[in-house]
């Protein structure tokens, strides 16, 4: 690849989501074109950027990477105030990239939000939770009220809620369902269930 935009970010994204979802990532990673060399050296590069002494920031970074957001907007979480900022991403039409950044520049949040106007999925049971089916938010509105957890990486989010009374655990990767746990077991492609 030589150079590294939106297609080799979505590589970088895969390769976390492989973590769990190595089936998908590697379908998705062919759609986009690539190989596991074109995959390794977009996050070697990725790595670079975010550990280069000259950085920019991480939202310079992202605009120099994807462009133009989208859309940007003024939000307000709680009493914070800052600027969500959409992008696009091939692989998931129906999604958009969103950083949260502070009045500084500093960025709170990235992940994979719902698509403005896209219809997310009916999340009735454990049977919904289908991997890359649903986003962070999507999930705690259905299985309110919900208790985040701690995540095993960075990039990683967790919820735990309960279903007809049973406790459930869901691992999303980039705001993207990745796979739940229901009373301990996994189900839906590495969900226990």
């Amino acid at each position: 690849m030589t150079s590294f935009g939106p297609s080799a970010f979505q590589l970088v994204l895969l390769r976390r989501m492989a973590d769990f979802q190595p089936d998908l990532a590697d379908e998705a990673r062919r759609r986009l074109g690539a190989s596991l060399a074109d995959q390794r050296e977009a996050n070697k590069h990725w790595q670079a950027m975010v550990r280069s002494p000259r950085s920019r920031g991480a939202l310079a970074r992202y605009r120099s990477v994807l462009g133009p957001p989208e859309s940007a907007e003024r939000r307000t979480i709680g009493d914070l105030e800052c600027e969500a900022l959409l992008w696009p991403l091939p692989l998931w039409p129906d999604l958009r990239f969103e950083v949260l950044a502070a009045p500084d520049g500093a960025v709170w949040n990235e992940w994979l939000v719902r698509a403005p106007g896209a219809r997310g999925p009916v999340l009735e049971s454990p049977d919904d939770l289908r991997p890359w089916s649903a986003t962070v938010d999507e999930v705690a509105r259905a299985f309110a009220p919900v208790r985040p957890m701690e995540g095993t990486a960075p990039t990683r989010w967790r919820l735990a809620f309960a279903v007809r009374g049973r406790p459930c655990v869901a691992e999303f990767t980039y705001g993207l369902l990745q796979r739940f746990s229901l009373d301990g077991q996994t189900g839906a492609g590495g969900a226990t269930a």
